[in-house]
């Protein structure tokens, strides 16, 4: 039996969840545009290791519990052994998504950086939906990976020496039409809770910049590079040949996988602690009302 892939990333989504939003602005969509104002109880599809439960627990009215599920037997047990060093009401279960039955008993179904992986993301949305109480809310943080590239500014770099968007955004949708697995599938969110029937749709976007900014504390320098690499950024792109060979088997041209993989170089090349960079992940947060 092979291992799942996410119970292997437990140390890649503990080093890089933060690069996502400031804790102000995730109070602010709670009090402000969710207006939650009493006790209520939410359940995260693909929850990982609780990460949105420990963010959104502590700006909720007192008595709201969270319920994470996720197919990780190794992120599950991770998610538990962290809530027990709280006194949060939570409880986690460990289940394959895309067959599992979810009883209708949430006030809020949530997702974070999850559907862009499903094959068949409108399914589980309808199960999100399934799973909310009338007059409940359908939360969905996820990305829009061709917004997310272009919110780079390196340096002393043009931009389009490192950042190739019209391959990136060939290869995504060429991805997407292979496998049904979408990374920008943050932008279409907010038309499939409306053809599902989810009412008062809207979609914000995150408000982190993340600046590496040379007067910062050596520490939280490495601290910021570590993460942004382990993101992908600047990352060395490997052995030419092989990574060439990848892009045109992904729908590339030859000319277009060269440039690209140039682009990657070059980025890896004049990325490290020294340089001045700003990048916004732009991740999509788009929410509804579930009204029967």
């Amino acid at each position: 039996m092979s291992k799942y892939y996410w119970d292997q990333q437990i140390e890649y989504l503990r080093n890089t969840r933060w690069l996502y939003y400031n804790d102000d602005y995730l109070e602010f969509l709670v009090q402000r545009v969710w207006k939650i104002e009493k006790a209520l109880h939410i359940i995260d599809y693909g929850c990982g290791f609780g990460y949105m439960g420990l963010k959104l627990l502590p700006l909720l009215p007192e008595g709201s519990k969270y319920t994470g599920v996720d197919k990780g037997t190794e992120l599950i047990k991770h998610a538990k052994e962290i809530y027990e060093h709280t006194s949060y009401q939570a409880d986690f279960i460990e289940g394959d998504i895309e067959t599992m039955q979810v009883d209708r008993a949430y006030d809020i179904a949530m997702s974070h950086a999850f559907l862009l992986h499903m094959p068949e993301p409108k399914l589980i949305l309808e199960k999100m939906i399934g799973s909310v109480v009338d007059g409940g809310r359908v939360i969905c943080f996820e990305p829009h990976w061709i917004a997310n590239m272009s919110s780079y500014a390196l340096e002393g770099v043009q931009q389009s020496t490192i950042i190739q968007l019209g391959a990136l955004q060939k290869l995504y949708e060429q991805d997407a039409i292979r496998s049904g697995k979408d990374g920008n599938i943050g932008m279409s969110i907010p038309v499939l809770l409306s053809q599902l029937g989810v009412r008062g749709v809207e979609c914000r976007v995150s408000d982190r910049v993340n600046f590496l900014d040379q007067h910062m504390a050596d520490a939280d320098k490495q601290r910021l590079v570590h993460a942004l690499k382990e993101e992908g950024l600047g990352a060395m792109p490997g052995n030419r040949p092989d990574v060439i060979a990848q892009l045109v088997d992904r729908g590339l041209t030859l000319e277009e996988a060269n440039q690209q993989y140039e682009a990657e170089e070059r980025f890896a090349r004049e990325f490290n602690e020294n340089v001045c960079m700003t990048y916004a992940p732009n991740m999509k947060i788009t929410s509804g009302i579930v009204a029967r």
